[in-house]
């Protein structure tokens, strides 16, 4: 378990996750015609880890290289499915173990009206993955993808379950402010990364974001379509990671996509 996180978290206590795990609900293309392409960018330009489908971390396990990799084994319904799905099994701890992850990942609905099966189904995962010592990350979202629940409150409390469950790290929304974000990390004995929504933040709002974060004791970030929708995805990274590991400031970074 030790040596798992320490290849996901680096020496500061902080990770960047690149979050590629969207194919198997949304829209990816053309954005992602070519994953292998994205992926060797990233990672050369600071990405820590990468957030996959099974099929992604089978067939780029060369571009994925020394970098973290944590497997989605949960899932839904597809973008052509029924509305309102429950996330529930699709691969096991096992599988990921077979596949040389790092870590695994599954969400956490507190409060929706699949309450009972999300947080059986997260109890299911925390057993499993203590089993195997494979570190897990749960997706903690108040009420699921209700976001107009998603207060500082719902959120905070969410993390908090999340770490009672047993999880060893959590993904959330981050919570519009400094001060109240500050609660959430306090309250949550687990480290607490950011997810980066659905991509249409500029860019100085996003880098913003993830800087507050950190400063209000985040343990950095899981972004996936701000970063491959855009333009340069290269120099995205290199200017996330600067405010994530060298604690640039959001001017500093943007300098990086000058």
């Amino acid at each position: 378990m030790k040596r798992r996180m320490h290849r996901l978290f680096k020496k500061d206590g902080r990770i960047f996750i690149l979050a590629m795990d969207h194919g198997t609900g949304l829209k990816v293309l053309p954005e992602l015609n070519d994953p292998g392409v994205l992926i060797k960018v990233a990672v050369e330009n600071g990405v820590d880890a990468l957030l996959t489908t099974f099929g992604l971390a089978v067939t780029y396990q060369k571009e994925i290289g020394e970098a973290g990799l944590i497997l989605r084994i949960d899932g839904g319904t597809s973008q052509l499915g029924p509305k309102g799905g429950v996330a529930g099994r699709i691969f096991t701890v096992e599988d990921a173990v077979k596949l040389g992850a790092d870590g695994v990942v599954c969400m956490g609905f507190p409060g929706a009206s699949s309450e009972d099966v999300s947080l059986k189904e997260l109890a299911h995962f925390v057993s499993e993955a203590y089993h195997w010592g494979m570190p897990l990350l749960a997706e903690m979202l108040p009420m699921g993808w209700d976001t107009q629940h998603w207060t500082p409150e719902n959120i905070a409390f969410a993390c908090r379950l999340g770490a009672e469950y047993g999880v060893d790290f959590v993904k959330t929304q981050y919570t519009g402010d400094l001060e109240s974000f500050k609660k959430v990390t306090a309250g949550c004995y687990k480290p607490v990364v950011i997810l980066g929504g659905p991509g249409g933040n500029s860019e100085e709002e996003l880098l913003r974001t993830i800087k507050d974060s950190l400063e209000a004791g985040g343990a950095g970030v899981a972004i996936g379509r701000s970063i491959w929708k855009h333009p340069n995805p290269g120099k995205y990274c290199r200017a996330i990671s600067m405010i994530i590991h060298e604690d640039a400031s959001v001017e500093e970074a943007l300098q990086e996509l000058a």
